[in-house]
């Protein structure tokens, strides 16, 4: 029979059994956290995206929340295309995607795989404008010049819009060519805010592009 003196332990040797098994657990817990991938920390895994900006092919590797805007300013450095409200409402960021305007801001990178995209640096350059370049400079359609560029590339893609017949909503006929007129150009270009308020000089460029009278 065992005497119960074998069982007898210090109170020293309790606290030191004690520590030593509270360290077990702790020491499994580092271990697994150093294996651990980043991703189990929460943040998404980058992906990589190709886009053809301004004619170039471009692939980049971006955080998954990344708008198309942030793409275009922060990675690609193409400063032209302007951060406003971040909110889609005031037209400062607008490019063109496959020909359409959308607003940069609204929409993430990675949802415009392999899409062509047109920014007021691919328009035109020193010497050699775009006619809406041309146009907004010979009637001063900006002051501060913040919206101008995003004023363009709408300006331009809505003169597209109009070519292929697609209406607005004060367009009287709907069976029938949209019509060139300053109306018409001003209802187009609501979504791009002029806080400087040009408003009358850009519709005098448009026209004049448009080969109408304002």
């Amino acid at each position: 029979m065992t005497h119960p003196d074998e069982f007898t332990i210090s109170r020293r040797g309790l606290l030191k059994a004690g520590a030593a098994t509270a360290a077990v657990p702790a020491m499994a817990g580092a271990v697994a956290a150093e294996a651990a991938p980043a991703r189990a920390t929460g943040e998404p895994a980058p992906m990589a995206v190709t886009l053809v900006v301004n004619g170039k092919p471009q692939r980049l590797v971006l955080d998954t929340r990344t708008t198309l805007l942030d793409a275009l300013r922060e990675h690609l450095h193409l400063s032209g295309t302007k951060k406003g409200c971040d909110h889609g409402q005031c037209g400062a960021c607008t490019v063109m995607v496959d020909g359409r305007r959308i607003n940069s801001c609204l929409t993430l990178a990675l949802m415009h795989e392999g899409a062509q995209v047109t920014t007021i640096e691919g328009l035109g350059q020193p010497g050699n404008l775009h006619p809406m370049q041309a146009a907004f400079v010979k009637h001063d359609g900006f002051q501060c010049g913040y919206c101008t560029p995003g004023q363009i590339c709408s300006s331009v893609a809505m003169l597209a819009e109009m070519a292929q017949g697609i209406p607005s909503h004060v367009t009287a006929d709907l069976n029938a060519p949209p019509q060139m007129t300053t109306v018409e150009f001003r209802e187009r270009m609501s979504g791009n805010i002029c806080r400087c308020g040009a408003y009358s000089n850009i519709a005098e460029a448009i026209s004049e592009v448009a080969g109408v009278k304002a």
